[in-house]
């Protein structure tokens, strides 16, 4: 047993001596990279909450710009379609004064006429009163103060 016990403190102290520092140094750089592996991870996972934010941000961002642009093409769509009314209501207008006016010229126009074939039978009549040709260069005045009358 003595020897036994002579052979295990030997055994110990050689593990002590030549094996411990190794698996010591082993075990401390594999603890070093489990725990810079843990604090990448933590940094890591910082970081991806940061973007979340971020791109929560920049989503809302996103939505209030896309809700300004839709109001502003609302906005912009019923001031066309305002324009659009306005200027059909001016061209009505502008047509209607044409028309109008064409309508004048032609009552003029049928008044005139008028008043000239008034005169012509003003003077056929006459003529056949009178039985005589009754000269249409001398009387012109007396037709141009009828049809004035008339």
């Amino acid at each position: 047993m003595l020897g036994q016990l002579i052979s295990f403190v030997m055994f110990v102290v050689f593990c002590m001596k030549f094996v411990w520092p190794y698996i010591g140094e082993a075990m401390r750089e594999r603890q070093k990279l489990i725990a810079e592996g843990l604090d990448n991870a933590a940094v890591a996972e910082k970081k991806l909450e940061a973007a979340n934010e971020s791109v929560a941000i920049e989503l809302d961002d996103a939505k209030k710009q896309a809700a300004e642009l839709l109001v502003q093409a609302r906005s912009r769509a019923s001031q066309i379609v305002e324009e659009a009314k306005g200027q059909g209501r001016e061209e009505a207008d502008r047509i209607i004064h044409g028309a109008q006016a064409e309508i004048d010229q032609e009552i003029s126009r049928a008044r005139e006429e008028l008043r000239t074939r008034v005169g012509e039978l003003a003077i056929d009549g006459a003529e056949k009163i009178l039985e005589s040709t009754i000269d249409q260069a001398a009387h012109s005045e007396m037709l141009t103060r009828l049809s004035a009358e008339l």
